[in-house]
């Protein structure tokens, strides 16, 4: 065991696992450099011999360092705990400021959060390039944001189950090998190969995301727990799209698209050196009876351990005789996960359909390309201060209610957009402040969203949870991106109709069924929302009934 809560059950097996699948990926930067008199472009080029071992060496590494990192199937079944463990309950200090462990941590998954955002914004600037190099036409070029889109949504869901079965730090660590495995994507020698490596670079980016917000939740303390939640998200997705940016500007126009994805290999490495100063989850430690190594974890994090009051007791043991499933549907918990898959798919629908064709939609209505553009750039600076508002309500007002409110704000924009789509022109005044008012509601639903899933769901599924609801996201986006060529979207007034509709059903399945989790321990919300029945007199917003 180390300090930071994991083990490395065959730590010699884990290293030399790493040092060839960065090996592997070396191998193919000769031909890559190689190929700089031509522009760097190794459309139809032959695979060497050395890329071929290379390639070899990234599959013989990865199986190595998961090896090397995961246990033996019998050591991942729970431990059996004595019933003052399974009382056991982790109380931090409601009142305490931050510590300084807690700033590090915030800031290791700060820039975990923005590698990971960083890798499908790629996309935006590779794709061009991509289709020139390969002579593809810019609708068989989408398919590589569909097929990225595709892994993200299915990695939110299996990286969430990894979490939950293995830990949190550790399935961080997988996807961080993921991210290096990946960086061969920039020397593929056919459209076809960036494909699949763009699938599998989009599983462990989609990954990555929902266990980001399920160790943070879980080791802040509970005052601080909503605002920290919410401005990791803002940070991250802010910081993500502004590095692809930036390395696209100053990296693209010299060495070409493929080496943005290169960049794997260094961000990937990186965050498998910082994710030493990442701790395992207190809570998951309790939940899989590491009673010990919980204790020490939670006095390096100025927490303390106390008995839990009988009303309070975590019922671990009945929890663990209930499947993922039947904790996240079961019959006390599934309107309000469906509301907020509903809410996931029809958000990524917005973010990668509507807002997508926006700029197509207002040439359509008599806008000039440049005046598009400027107004939707304009838009964009003038809703950065909105993901303040939305951090100040989400942790002063309500954490349901903010989320409600800015759906139905989303929604709102969506249905002035119809009705601006009535008019013959549309007014250019009433656009900008619709466009507006739509950006930053889109940003701030997508801030709460996933850090809500993250609080309300027990330990038990917590990464699972929070997975899927991350993977709704994406899910809308691949739709997006199907409907978008499908030309389905191509209506401005009738998409918007259609999708704000469904947007009106999750808010108010939100205000019905919604917890409270606003300065409440994850203990006091998990079992409300587990089947598991509570001692009476629970009166607080948003619990469920006995």
């Amino acid at each position: 065991m180390t300090r930071s809560g994991i083990t490395f059950h065959h730590p010699v097996a884990f290293w030399l696992g790493t040092v060839a699948l960065t090996g592997g990926v070396c191998a193919h930067l000769p031909m890559f450099i190689a190929m700089a008199p031509m522009g760097y472009r190794m459309a139809g080029m032959a695979v060497d011999t050395t890329m071929t071992a290379g390639m070899i060496l990234i599959v013989l590494g990865l199986l190595g360092s998961v090896y090397g990192l995961v246990p033996r199937m019998s050591a991942l079944t729970h431990a059996v705990i004595t019933d003052e463990e399974r009382a056991l309950l982790l109380v931090t200090a409601d009142n305490a400021p931050l510590t300084r462990a807690h700033g590090k941590v915030l800031l290791v998954l700060v820039l975990a959060l923005v590698i990971d955002i960083m890798k499908p914004a790629t996309l935006g600037f590779v794709i061009p390039g991509m289709s020139d190099e390969y002579g593809i036409s810019k609708q068989t070029g989408s398919l590589l944001a569909f097929t990225a889109l595709t892994g993200t949504a299915l990695g939110s869901v299996i990286w969430g189950v990894l979490a939950d079965r293995l830990g949190r730090r550790s399935a961080i660590l997988i996807s961080s090998l993921m991210f290096v495995g990946t960086s061969i994507c920039g020397s593929m020698p056919s459209f076809e190969w960036n494909l699949f490596m763009c699938f599998l670079m989009g599983a462990s980016a989609g990954g990555l995301l929902p266990i980001v917000f399920t160790l943070l939740a879980e080791i802040v303390p509970t005052s601080h727990r909503g605002w920290l939640l919410v401005l990791l998200g803002g940070l991250g997705t802010t910081g993500g799209y502004l590095a692809a940016s930036a390395f696209a500007t100053w990296l693209e126009p010299q060495f070409g698209w493929r080496i943005l994805w290169f960049l794997n290999l260094p961000t990937g490495l990186a965050l498998i050196i910082v994710n030493r100063y990442l701790p395992e989850s207190p809570r998951f430690l309790v939940h899989v009876g590491k009673s010990d190594e919980a204790r020490a974890m939670l006095a390096r994090y100025g927490a303390t351990v106390a008995q839990a009051a009988p009303s309070q007791r975590p019922p671990a043991a009945a929890e663990r005789e209930r499947s993922a499933m039947r904790l996240l549907f079961g019959p006390r918990i599934v309107a309000l996960t469906v509301g907020l898959i509903v809410c996931g798919i029809v958000w990524g629908l917005v973010n990668f359909g509507f807002l997508l064709w926006l700029p197509t939609n207002l040439r359509a209505m008599g806008y000039a390309t440049g005046a598009a553009n400027a107004l939707l750039a304009k838009s964009a600076v003038l809703a950065l201060p909105g993901a303040v508002l939305v951090t100040w309500m989400y942790h002063r007002w309500s954490s349901f209610k903010t989320l409600a409110l800015f759906i139905c704000i989303t929604a709102a924009a969506l249905l002035g957009f119809f009705a601006a789509s009535m008019g013959a022109g549309g007014d250019t005044a009433l656009l900008s402040v619709l466009t507006i008012v739509l950006l930053i509601s889109v940003s701030g639903v997508i801030a709460m969203l996933i850090p809500y899933a993250t609080e309300i769901y027990p330990v038990a599924v917590r990464g699972t949870g929070s997975g899927v609801v991350a993977g709704s996201s994406k899910l809308g986006g691949i739709v997006a991106a199907g409907l978008g060529v499908l030309g389905l979207l191509a209506n401005l007034g009738a998409s918007a109709v259609v999708l704000a509709l469904p947007l009106l059903a999750s808010a108010a399945i939100l205000i019905v069924k919604g917890i409270e989790t606003r300065g409440r321990s994850l203990e006091t919300i998990r079992p409300q929302t587990s089947a598991v029945p509570q001692t009476a007199g629970v009166g607080r917003a948003g619990s469920l009934p006995d």
